[in-house]
């Protein structure tokens, strides 16, 4: 396993270990989420390049709409949860109330 490889492994387990930790705050889980999908577009762009793979070219266009749905849908959460009860803290929610 290269160091490329190795760094962008250790980023996304950084990321992973962030969302595990800090569940408190929506932003911070937002981010972590953006951080795993941007290590995972990486990891997943250089393995097809290195491996000269034309018919998974399409994988890293797919992983990054995916990401922007993510990231559109994660946004609209919190500024509906931030406009509903005025902060973004989520362990004061109760989700199964209706």
């Amino acid at each position: 396993m290269s160091l490329t490889y190795m760094n962008i492994l250790v980023a996304f387990v950084i990321s992973l270990t962030g969302l595990l930790m800090y569940r408190s705050h929506m932003m911070s889980s937002l981010l972590c989420l953006e951080g795993m999908m941007l290590s995972l577009f990486v990891m997943v762009t250089i393995t097809i390049l290195n491996t000269h793979l034309t018919l998974a070219s399409m994988m890293p266009i797919i992983l990054l709409v995916f990401a922007a749905c993510e990231a559109a849908l994660g946004l609209a959460l919190l500024v509906m949860v931030s406009n509903t009860y005025g902060v973004d803290y989520v362990q004061n929610l109760n989700l199964l109330q209706c």
